[in-house]
């Protein structure tokens, strides 16, 4: 299949550049840049012919959260979420991690829309959403070659325990930065993802959490 076949795909590559060209940078370059090289991103691979594969339907245990994440979304997000609710059903939920902590395995899962694997094929990045439950301390890790930022979509995180971030709030995790989320103790966290960097590191960017302590970085 073709994206010019799979139109709620389409939509979902849409919504994404729209929150990468309209949430504000915050005065920082840095983060101007990383936003224009996502757009730019996305752009290349909205062509139609970009193949769309099917990858099977899978949820973890958080995915009982999912619902309640997509009705505390702000009415002011509802395109990235009507479009979520098309695709819900075609979502693959999963860990990555070979070695998960016991306490990550009900409380945490991810789904990778856009990236090497599809559904949506890129070898340029990786798009995607994280789902986090309330109270849910998401250790501390990094990525040494790829370049990360996240943008909430429902609920409210922290990372570092520098600030509280909620819907529309957009972090940046350069290569090499350890950095640790956690939850608000009452309600679900619903994140949109992007990824950017050599081909080579988003097929297999190695993912693994700090040996140490997590600290305030």
């Amino acid at each position: 299949m073709e994206l010019s076949d799979a139109v709620n795909w389409y939509y979902l590559l849409r919504e994404y550049y729209l929150l990468y060209r309209t949430l504000s940078a915050g005065g920082s370059k840095p983060i101007r840049r990383h936003k224009r090289d996502v757009r730019e991103r996305i752009s290349q691979t909205m062509h139609p012919k970009t193949p769309v594969v099917h990858r099977e339907p899978a949820e973890k245990p958080v995915c009982a959260y999912l619902q309640r994440a997509l009705d505390q979304a702000p009415a002011a997000d509802r395109g990235v979420v009507t479009t979520l609710h098309s695709l819900r059903p075609h979502l693959h939920w999963e860990y990555g991690y070979q070695r998960l902590p016991a306490h990550l395995a009900r409380k945490y899962a991810y789904a990778e829309c856009v990236g090497p694997r599809g559904p949506v094929v890129s070898e340029r990045l990786i798009l995607g959403l994280v789902l986090l439950a309330p109270g849910t301390t998401y250790p501390t890790h990094a990525h040494q070659t790829i370049t990360e930022s996240y943008i909430g979509l429902s609920g409210a995180f922290s990372e570092n325990d520098v600030g509280v971030f909620g819907p529309k709030s957009l972090i940046l995790n350069p290569p090499g930065r350890r950095h640790r989320i956690t939850v608000d103790s009452y309600e679900p966290c619903l994140l949109a993802f992007a990824w950017t960097g050599y081909s080579r590191d988003l097929d297999d960017p190695g993912m693994c959490f700090s040996p140490r302590t997590p600290q305030a970085l």
